[in-house]
């Protein structure tokens, strides 16, 4: 009786571990980057300075639109490679407009940008109606890729490999 127990506790636990494994895989890859072909939502953004930019303001131009928070430490983590990868295409046609998530408090979002200097545009989402409309983002960072006709060509759910990130920009801004 002792061995049968064992090896049905044994196989019950197996039964766990793979399921277990099986539910993180689904959920890795639902993270991950994924391919989409939506347009990209009409949109305002309202900058910290006081303008706006929209969607339409965008095509021509490959864009990438990321959903951020100052609390979010793989938001801030980040930070400093979109910057980079800003500043190494935006003369070619490339574009960034950071979105910070609705329960940023403003003042945060502000010093945040003016600190680190971020040279892209920062929107505020003070209604949450930004992220509702770019499919219902809850996660942070959640970004987007946008090309020039204004296609969402891939979202990043958590930080983006960048070696890809840049890979897929420099296909994009190849195309015409």
């Amino acid at each position: 009786m002792f061995f049968r127990s064992t090896i049905t506790d044994l196989a019950t636990r197996r039964r766990s571990v793979m399921t277990l494994f099986a539910v993180v895989a689904a959920a890795t890859f639902s993270l991950s980057g994924c391919g989409t072909r939506d347009a990209a939502p009409a949109s305002t953004f309202v900058l910290i300075d006081g303008s706006q930019s929209t969607t339409a303001d965008l095509k021509g131009k490959v864009t990438l639109v990321n959903f951020w928070a100052t609390t979010c430490v793989s938001c801030v983590k980040e930070m400093p490679a979109l910057t980079a990868t800003y500043n190494k295409y935006k003369d070619r046609g490339y574009d960034t407009v950071a979105v910070a998530m609705s329960y940023d408090p403003p003042a945060w979002v502000l010093n945040f940008a003016k600190t680190r200097q971020l040279p892209f545009k920062v929107a505020l989402d003070n209604t949450g109606e930004l992220a509702k409309a770019w499919g219902d983002v809850k996660l942070t960072p959640t970004t987007y890729l946008v090309d020039k006709q204004g296609i969402i060509v891939k979202r990043f759910v958590g930080e983006p490999d960048m070696t890809a990130l840049h890979n897929l920009i420099e296909e994009l801004l190849a195309k015409g």
